[in-house]
């Protein structure tokens, strides 16, 4: 492969192995070290390093391979993974996304900071020379006094561990069965080991092959026993078979082991007398050493009989499927491309299925509404193809609280839920930089210290909430935190210094909330290199309704804030419901759609019905839009819910469901409110698509209006 059509894939890989070092490392710093997540770590730096030295990037290959050497000690438990070398580590993969980056835009060969490399390297390296230091000193004293080394050597060993003359490293492999389904080929592991040393003998072990009709080739039936001479430490060895080692039995045997070294392998082993034979044949037993086992490995006949038990790859963590699924990575500018041909189908199915209603051929009508079921059914596969779990977004989250809290010298615990929720893939890209602005803030004006905390009845601890559900067609972004809580006096005290209110003004919780939003504002007295300039919470009001979205605050005071985002699940094709009013054609998502009644039954009052019981504000479409008026029989009331809010739309007809492909308004209609979009209908008439959010918020706009006016009046 050329280096330039390789870039993009070594790119991706590098990303996403970076995210689990720092997913590993937070992890180790919340529960305490664990061999699996230390492994984790080292895995992927060594991965990032052989990938990048394919393909000669030296500048990440040579920073990674300083890492490597510091993460092999901490593996081995030389080094402390302490708090300064957790630190060290997470930086050390900051930098290693910067490299990665530069990589991404054709700039491997620039250095993206070099001063900051220096000082990683540096700090690297004084981990390395403290471990040398401490190696010649053990060298040293082993050195002074060799014989009494030895005396004692002799005095604990047991009569059973002769040394074995074998000059030879002796390496068992028996690789896992799932090896070549996670992509992995064992003979490029031996490949790799061979770089370090020389073959004396390779057996292959292959009395597990199953008959040809039983085999299943995506299977690894066979083992290896090879004896290696090289002068590498034993460490190095293991480290060629780290990624197959929590699931292969892998043995390594130093030269001149000890007979009950070999005793205790060759009890893991059914085929004991073939080894013994291969092991006579290549000279690393003699005929005496053999004799001398055979007693201690004796197993009942039958048992010799039984097939080789090749071990499986362990079940730990979260329950796998025997069938393993299985992925193939797509640009996204071809997703794109087929959603765009799939709203043009939409399109298209919905103007044949027009004119074989005007035609009223029956066969012709029967076989446009099987086209358009398949039609629908291909619209919600390729969505499905777009939609990814929100915890691509989630996951960068811990990284963000643990180093500021640690800037704002406060102890925050983040807890995450709903990280499984799926969204459109362009929204989750767009989503992220809000979701920052909103825990920053969060963290640094809503959570108190821990002596004010303290102070308050409350745990020095503060909590912060980052919870994601699916609710009403719509995703549901909450960010809680249990701080103080807002201060509406100060906030409106602030607004009418800012001119953003009149002191004559009294508007509700939520209106004053919304003042947080306005360019500008903030209550912070001083500012901090984390907040208090104005900017930021603009921007995410802007960046969410830039996705047909909207934000709502809602606070307790001394008890916390919350922050809730809700999004659209796409922005390609939807479900909706079509109406008619004043000749125009409106579509209203159909998952906001609960029901469509005959207002003429109704009692009503205003612009409020009283329904079952219970009083439903609705706005009439046709005054809203300033439509012409148009007589009808029939009064049709569309009740829609957003979230917790229900209203009603006064229509003057039902057209029944559609597919509504989601075309912009473009830059003269983009802040006309009410409006979301606009569709293309089958007879080739735009449809405009109606935002329910915005009308349900204008419907409640104008029933407080009516309340002050009749409050004020009195």
């Amino acid at each position: 492969m050329k280096k330039d059509a390789a870039r993009e894939a070594l790119v991706q890989e590098a990303r996403e192995l970076i995210v689990a070092m720092e997913a590993a490392l937070l992890r180790i710093e919340s529960e305490g070290p664990s061999r699996e997540a230390i492994n984790a770590i080292f895995r992927a730096a060594h991965t990032i390093k052989g990938s990048a030295g394919l393909f000669a990037f030296d500048s990440i290959v040579s920073f990674t391979h300083v890492l490597e050497n510091v993460l092999d000690q901490v593996r081995k438990e030389v080094l402390p993974l302490d708090d300064a070398m957790m630190s060290l580590l997470l930086n050390c993969g900051d930098y290693m996304d910067d490299l990665v980056e530069a990589i991404a835009q054709f700039k491997e060969e620039q250095d993206p900071d070099p001063e900051r490399r220096a000082e990683l390297e540096a700090k690297l390296n004084t981990y390395l020379v403290q471990v040398a230091r401490a190696s010649a000193s053990v060298m040293d004293t082993v050195a002074q006094a060799p014989a009494t080394a030895a005396v004692a050597h002799k005095e604990v060993s047991p009569s059973a561990d002769i040394a074995v003359g074998n000059p030879y490293w002796h390496i068992s492999l028996r690789f896992h069965q799932d090896v070549l389904r996670d992509g992995l080929d064992p003979l490029s592991f031996l490949r790799y080991l061979l770089t370090m040393g020389r073959a004396a003998y390779i057996h292959v072990i292959d009395g597990a092959i199953p008959a040809a009709d039983d085999m299943d080739a995506e299977l690894c039936h066979i083992g290896f026993e090879i004896g290696f001479d090289s002068s590498v430490e034993q460490a190095a060895i293991e480290s060629v078979f780290d990624f197959v080692r929590d699931d292969s039995k892998i043995i390594v045997l130093p030269p001149h082991a000890t007979l009950d070294a070999y005793r205790l392998w060759l009890l893991q082993m059914p085929e004991h007398a073939l080894l013994g034979t291969l092991l006579q044949q290549s000279k690393a037993l003699t005929a005496s050493e053999w004799q001398l086992l055979v007693p201690a490995i004796v197993v009942p006949a039958q048992a010799a009989a039984l097939p080789l038990p090749l071990p499986l790859r362990s079940r730990s963590g979260e329950e796998k499927t025997i069938q393993e699924r299985k992925f193939i990575k797509i640009e996204v500018s071809k997703l794109d491309q087929l959603i765009d041909l799939v709203g043009e189908l939409v399109i298209a199915g919905a103007g044949a299925s027009l004119v074989a209603k005007q035609n009223k051929n029956r066969r012709f009508e029967e076989a446009t509404q099987l086209v358009s079921g398949l039609v629908e059914q291909i619209r919600d596969a390729a969505l499905t193809l777009r939609m990814v779990q929100i915890s691509e977004v989630f996951q960068r989250f811990p990284r963000v609280v643990r180093d500021m809290s640690r800037e704002l010298g406060k102890d925050i615990e983040l807890i995450i839920s709903g990280a499984e929720t799926e969204l459109d893939k362009s929204m989750v890209e767009k989503i992220s930089d809000p979701l920052v602005h909103i825990m920053r803030n969060a963290m640094d004006h809503g959570i108190e210290s821990a002596g004010l905390r303290r102070a308050a009845g409350k745990p020095e601890t503060g909590v912060l909430r980052l919870n994601a559900t699916h609710e009403s067609g719509s995703v549901v972004i909450e960010v809680f935190d249990d701080g103080r809580g807002l201060d509406q006096e100060k906030i409106r005290r602030k607004a009418i210094e800012q001119g953003l209110l009149t002191a004559e003004a009294m508007p509700s919780e939520q209106e004053l909330f919304r003042l947080i939003f306005e360019p500008g504002f903030t209550t912070a007295e001083r500012v901090t290199a984390l907040s208090g300039r104005g900017v930021g919470m603009d921007v995410v009001k802007r960046n969410i309704e830039s996705l047909q979205g909207d934000v709502d605050i809602f606070s307790n005071p001394g008890a916390g804030t919350m922050v809730r985002i809700r999004l659209p699940l796409t922005l390609a094709i939807i479900a909706g419901f079509q109406v008619v009013v004043g000749g125009a054609v409106f579509v209203i998502p159909l998952d906001l759609v609960v029901e469509c009644i005959n207002l003429s039954v109704y009692e009503v009052n205003q612009h409020v019905v009283t329904l079952r019981g219970e009083p439903l504000p609705f706005i009439p479409l046709r005054e809203l839009f300033d439509l012409p008026h148009k007589e009808t029989s029939r009064k049709s009331l569309v009740v829609v819910q957003y979230g917790q809010m229900r209203a009603g739309l006064l229509v003057d007809g039902l057209l029944g469901e559609c597919q509504a492909v989601i075309k912009p308004l473009g830059k003269l209609f983009s802040k006309v409110k009410g409006l979301s979009g606009s569709t293309i209908l089958g007879d080739g008439r735009v449809a405009l698509i109606l935002d329910v959010a915005h009308l349900i918020a204008h419907i409640g706009k104008v029933e407080q209006d009516a309340v002050r006016q009749v409050e004020s009046a009195r």
